[in-house]
C-alpha cells in the first residue's frame, strides 16, 4: 500500500507556472506507475499525465502536451508535475495517483492523494 500527499498548488496568472509535488510513503515507490488527474468544478475527474515505474515512458492528455511535464525521483519517493503556460481552463483540483499497472486515460488507480487546488486567473 502507498500513501500520497500533494503540494504546490496555488493561485497563478494565466501564462504562469506552477510545480506540483506528490510525496509517497513506503519503500516500494519504484514499483508504482504514477499519474496526475484533475477535476474542475462541475466536471468529472480527468486524466492529465502519467509516468511508468522507471520514468522512461510518459503519457499526456492532448490538452496539456507541450505545457506540462511529469517526472519522478525514485530516490525521493516523489513525482512532480511542472505546469507552464497555464490557462484558466487548467483551474482544477489536481490529484496524484499510484497503480502497479500502467496509468492511462481510462485507468482507475487504487491509490489517491487528497488533492491540491490550482487556480489560474485570466
Amino acid at each position: 500500500q502507498v500513501q500520497l500527499v500533494e503540494s504546490g498548488g496555488g493561485l497563478v496568472q494565466a501564462g504562469g507556472s506552477l510545480r506540483l509535488s506528490c510525496a509517497a510513503s513506503g519503500r516500494t515507490f519504484s514499483s508504482y506507475a504514477m499519474g496526475w488527474f484533475r477535476q474542475a468544478p462541475g466536471k468529472e475527474r480527468e486524466f492529465v499525465v502519467s509516468i511508468r515505474r522507471s520514468g522512461s515512458i510518459t503519457y499526456y492528455a492532448d490538452s496539456v502536451k507541450g505545457r506540462f511535464t511529469i517526472s519522478r525521483d525514485n530516490a525521493k519517493n516523489t513525482v512532480y508535475l511542472q505546469m507552464n503556460s497555464l490557462k484558466p481552463e487548467d483551474t482544477a483540483v489536481y490529484y496524484c495517483a499510484a497503480d502497479l499497472r500502467t496509468i492511462v486515460v481510462d485507468s482507475t488507480p487504487p491509490y489517491w492523494g487528497q488533492g491540491t487546488q490550482v487556480i489560474v486567473s485570466s
